[in-house]
């Protein structure tokens, strides 16, 4: 074993980074034994230097996270600082400096990992970024390597904690929407502005770096379509159950039937309860893989925290650390199929329509014409009617969601439509 340290500089240190330098501290002799040589943590950069941070030493402390990717002796950064800057100037200038990175950075990934990953192709360094996606689950890896040699056709996933634990508790105890965040916040599970979660920001990144690596083409965020689950009631949730279904905000990334393009978008859904993903209860993440030769693949775990991300982060670190003492770098950007990605308009689904109508004769007739002239097949109908008022659920075949859409936006048009209570896809099928 080597006995000269490999040193690492720690980019912020809240929860994850306190985490991580936890593990660092006391598995340091496993991390040594495991990596070939020791590992020692030569500075950390926060932004607030008053705040005691529990077995870190203060004399590694610093508020200039600059200076100390620059100083040309740190081998690795790890970069847990989150957002767009000052993260990417800091791994830009980790990479001119000598070191390689390893990243939890979901945001950055998925807005600018094409340039992260020219930067560190010409420096001959290493970017790994397992903590970006699904927390302790091993997923961005086995995407990136074990799959490497296969043919990857459809990711579909439960790729955000807050959002599954919500609709788990709507489904579980009947709460509403506002009820089941409220509990979501009191437990951890969500922050004081969830925003980022629960309108889908949160997945729809996981959903770009996603379908980036398995389809091997480049995914913004900006391509990824988004719903978030705001709008979702407890009528929807009573509604899937009816159909034997349950609600998950799913991230979905396809390749198109002719391999000419891709899709990847974030929405709640309805899906069988049948599916693995329907059993994926509480806080946790869980996606599912379709590959040609492999098969149906599924990774389940925790998706968040502390330590389940540090454990993939400290993962991401004995792999970059072993590569530096080899003088070699590990798998780089895979972009060679340069795929465009698809809009919404193109993806083939279906609909679960609940509409307000006239309680009268004709009106389902009416309901049954607009389907037609938009080309749209209709599966089954549920009508209930009471005092002049009925509720009809219409829960079409498969088909362009542009088609879908176009037939929702007709419907509303109809007098004896009083309103589209909610709109849903049902996927997993």
């Amino acid at each position: 074993m080597r006995t000269r340290p490999l040193k690492v500089a720690l980019l912020g240190c809240g929860v994850v980074g306190s985490e991580v330098a936890r593990i660092m501290t006391t598995h340091a002799d496993d991390l040594a034994a495991r990596i070939g040589a020791p590992v020692e943590l030569a500075g950390v950069a926060v932004r607030r230097p008053s705040k005691v941070r529990e077995g870190i030493d203060p004399a590694l402390i610093t508020t200039d996270a600059t200076a100390l990717v620059r100083r040309g002796d740190i081998d690795v950064a790890i970069e847990v600082i989150g957002g767009i800057e000052p993260a990417r100037s800091l791994i830009t200038t980790a990479f001119e400096n000598g070191a390689s990175v390893v990243s939890a950075n979901k945001a950055l990934l998925a807005e600018d990992g094409a340039a992260l990953h020219a930067a560190a192709e010409k420096y001959g360094r290493d970017l790994y970024y397992e903590a970006a996606v699904a927390g302790a689950i091993p997923l961005v890896r086995p995407l990136r390597e074990s799959l490497a040699g296969d043919k990857v056709n459809r990711v579909l996933g439960i790729v955000n904690g807050t959002t599954n634990f919500i609709l788990d508790k709507m489904d579980t105890s009947g709460a509403g929407y506002s009820e089941a965040l409220d509990e979501a916040t009191a437990l951890g599970y969500a922050e004081a502005d969830p925003t980022a979660d629960v309108e889908g920001f949160d997945a729809a990144a996981k959903a770009a770096i996603l379908a980036g690596i398995a389809f091997h083409t480049r995914v913004k965020i900006g391509d990824v379509h988004r719903e978030g689950i705001t709008e979702v009631t407890a009528a929807d949730i009573a509604s899937a159950r009816r159909m034997g279904c349950t609600v998950k905000l799913l991230a979905i990334c396809e390749r198109a039937a002719d391999g000419a393009s891709v899709t990847a978008r974030v929405h709640p859904a309805m899906i069988p309860l049948s599916h693995p993903l329907a059993s994926v209860r509480e806080a946790y993440n869980a996606v599912f893989v379709e590959a040609e030769a492999a098969g149906q693949l599924m990774f389940y775990g925790p998706g968040a925290g502390g330590s389940p991300t540090a454990s993939a982060v400290l993962g991401d670190l004995v792999a970059v650390c072993r590569n530096k003492l080899g003088e070699s770098t590990g798998p780089g950007e895979s972009a060679y199929t340069r795929l465009p990605v698809s809009p919404m308009g193109e993806v083939v689904t279906r609909y679960h329509i609940s509409l307000d109508v006239a309680d009268k004769p004709g009106v389902l007739a009416q309901v049954a014409t607009v389907f037609a002239e938009q080309g749209v097949s209709i599966d089954t109908v549920r009508q209930q009617g009471k005092d002049g008022e009925a509720s009809l659920v219409v829960v079409t075949h498969r088909a362009p969601d542009a088609a879908l859409s176009g037939t929702v936006e007709a419907l509303r048009k109809l007098d004896t439509v009083r309103g589209v209570a909610s709109i849903m896809r049902v996927e997993g099928e």
